[in-house]
């Protein structure tokens, strides 16, 4: 079923890349590993759905060239590209909202998928935390698209950041409860979204199902 999907997110690509994308799931080897370590992140970085799924394909990717040479070239160029666009992050965001937004979700998409023996990659950790923190910032709480990202990505992968660095964690959740308690200018959503994930932390990274059919019926709505 998996492969289905891998499929059909390499639909929106041209007939050449797709065949470069499919033959790189599954004989790396074989292809320019930087080449599609770019394609993948270019199309994350304007495609929201794509900046989704693709932690998906470049896990399959690592997986196939870790059994044929045991070699982590694709890793390598992923996560150099990575560093390159963290670096630039703040232009990003001046930019194109979504352009950063669709950043900050491939990056915990990949955070949650490429695993070292089992461990999240240590790499990524600060990277991650600095995209976060900016996200819990009082300019970034006031755009809506902004918190449901943050929101969406501690659903996703804010257990496993608090277990290899639960301080972080505490500081990012202090600026989310001064956002709550003190920012003006909240949307009545992006108020409602911050004291879900703050409940959903304090839930120990769960929700009791009357605070969920309280949250999600009032988004619903």
């Amino acid at each position: 079923m998996e492969n289905c999907n891998e499929d059909y997110r390499i639909q929106s690509f041209d007939v050449d890349t797709q065949k470069l994308l499919k033959t790189a799931l599954k004989d790396p080897s074989s292809v320019n590993l930087e080449k599609v370590s770019n394609i993948l992140v270019n199309q994350s970085l304007k495609d929201h759905l794509f900046s989704k799924e693709a932690g998906r394909i470049c896990y399959t990717i690592v997986q196939a060239e870790a059994k044929q040479n045991n070699g982590t070239v694709f890793r390598r160029h992923l996560l150099n590209r990575l560093q390159q666009e963290f670096k630039e992050r703040e232009e990003t965001r001046k930019r194109s909202l979504q352009g950063w937004v669709c950043y900050v979700t491939f990056i915990c998409n990949i955070f949650d998928y490429l695993k070292v023996n089992n461990m999240p990659m240590v790499a990524l950790v600060l990277p991650v935390y600095d995209c976060l923190m900016r996200l819990a910032q009082p300019d970034a709480l006031l755009n809506e698209e902004e918190v449901d990202c943050l929101v969406l990505q501690l659903h996703r992968i804010g257990e496993q950041l608090e277990k290899v660095n639960s301080q972080r964690m505490d500081e990012l959740f202090f600026l989310l409860r001064d956002g709550f308690l003190l920012q003006e200018g909240l949307t009545s959503m992006a108020r409602l979204l911050l004291l879900e994930v703050l409940e959903f932390r304090a839930g120990g990274w769960m929700l009791s199902s009357t605070a969920h059919k309280y949250y999600y019926s009032e988004i619903a709505d």
